[in-house]
């Protein structure tokens, strides 16, 4: 599953409370510790922080949720 997103990119997706956007910070290959869990990623399936436009949120999510805007 190739999602080819990279650090910087603007990207939307859905949340509970609606859609929002935001650039992507970093771009994870290994698993790694996330808000006190353990989030599984790999080069074929990353995953991506993504701080929001509009608050100082810090996002993580997978490829699959999120689409390019711009």
């Amino acid at each position: 599953m190739s999602h080819a997103f990279k650090v910087g990119d603007h990207v939307r997706w859905n949340s509970e409370a609606g859609h929002v956007s935001g650039r992507i910070t970093k771009v994870h290959t290994r698993d790694t510790e996330y808000k006190g869990h353990t989030r599984r990623c790999s080069e074929d399936d990353p995953q991506y922080e993504i701080k929001s436009d509009k608050t100082d949120h810090v996002a993580m999510h997978k490829g699959a949720a999120l689409h390019k805007i711009d």
